[in-house]
């Protein structure tokens, strides 16, 4: 097996909505700030994440959630981080003229309470080195605007379609979990003009001070994220490759990916990529392992990254084993 100059073997690169990937690890929106965080770590590179998610981006500078922010729970991690961030003039002015575009692929995440603000953000991104913009409208910690968005098919459809129009840049849409249909809310993306899409965002949740009796979050509530979401996020990309794969239209598989077995899991349930995010904070050098386990596993297996995406060898419809249930 052949490798390239920085290590990573040639079977890990690909194809992403037009985008080559070196490899199929994409770092999630919210865990790698706006692509610096981690570079201060010794041994970490952005060289191994095939794409990096920038920190959510509004029109406008938002302060954030009160404290407590982050609570971390059994397999897992509250956030309820609230979208701080200094506004769209300055990642695009100020931060993207100091990251390295030949390192790895940056995608923007960009995030609004309406509409207008989704496709003013989406069209000042278009205007710059990007590659690509994630479309957020499944955020759970902000109390107007993004979750709303994301949890009804309608409203998701109309902020995809004001953000492509205001982009020639892929589109990325992040799905939320939190909703009734989330394959009929896939559709409706991608007929709006969604060019990918990412599934999924985090899982609604909350922690009380059983002493205090309050919240433990400032928000009240946060999004759940590390291992404790693995179960449901591969169930919600194999509902949604089941609309989305007989399209073409690819999948970031996300939610408490730690290990190549993992991320193997989601790409054979139907993800082209996997996102890597909490698992980050705890093991800064986690997608040297994950990189080089799919690695052997493909050799060891004889077959492509391509070939197996959506590889999973179906039982009963998903219908058919509640039914029976």
């Amino acid at each position: 097996m052949t490798g390239k100059s920085d290590g990573r073997p040639d079977r890990l690169a690909m194809e992403f909505c037009g985008l080559q990937l070196s490899t199929p690890i994409v770092l999630l929106s919210g865990c790698v700030g706006f692509g610096e965080e981690y570079t201060r770590v010794a041994g970490f590179s952005n060289r191994d994440a095939g794409a990096i998610v920038l920190k959510g981006t509004t029109r406008e500078p938002r302060l954030g959630n009160p404290p407590h922010r982050i609570f971390e729970t059994p397999m897992g991690m509250l956030n309820a981080i609230g979208l701080q961030n200094p506004g769209m003039d300055v990642v695009v002015d100020d931060i993207l003229p100091a990251l390295d575009f030949a390192e790895t692929r940056f995608i923007a995440n960009v995030c609004g309470s309406t509409i207008a603000d989704y496709a003013a953000v989406t069209r000042r991104f278009d205007d710059s080195p990007i590659d690509a913009i994630e479309v957020n409208i499944s955020c759970p910690n902000i109390k107007q605007g993004g979750v709303a968005f994301g949890n009804v098919p309608e409203m998701s459809a109309r902020v995809v379609e004001a953000c492509r129009k205001a982009t020639s840049k892929p589109i990325i849409t992040k799905l939320s979990p939190n909703q009734a249909d989330i394959g009929e809310n896939a559709r409706r993306c991608i007929e709006a003009g969604s060019d990918a899409l990412a599934v999924i965002n985090t899982v609604m949740g909350m922690a009380i001070d059983a002493e205090t009796r309050e919240p433990v979050i400032g928000n009240v509530q946060g999004g759940l994220s590390g291992p404790a979401i693995k179960p449901i996020a591969l169930l919600k990309v194999h509902q949604v490759y089941a609309v989305a794969g007989p399209l073409g239209i690819p999948i970031i598989g996300q939610g408490g990916i730690v290990t190549a077995s993992d991320a193997l899991e989601f790409i054979i349930a139907g993800a082209s990529t996997v996102g890597v995010g909490t698992a980050l904070f705890y093991d800064p050098l986690v997608c040297q392992k994950i990189n080089a386990g799919i690695a052997e596993y493909l050799e060891r297996h004889s077959i492509t990254l391509e070939q197996l995406v959506g590889s999973m060898t179906h039982g009963p419809d998903i219908e058919d084993s509640a039914a029976a249930g």
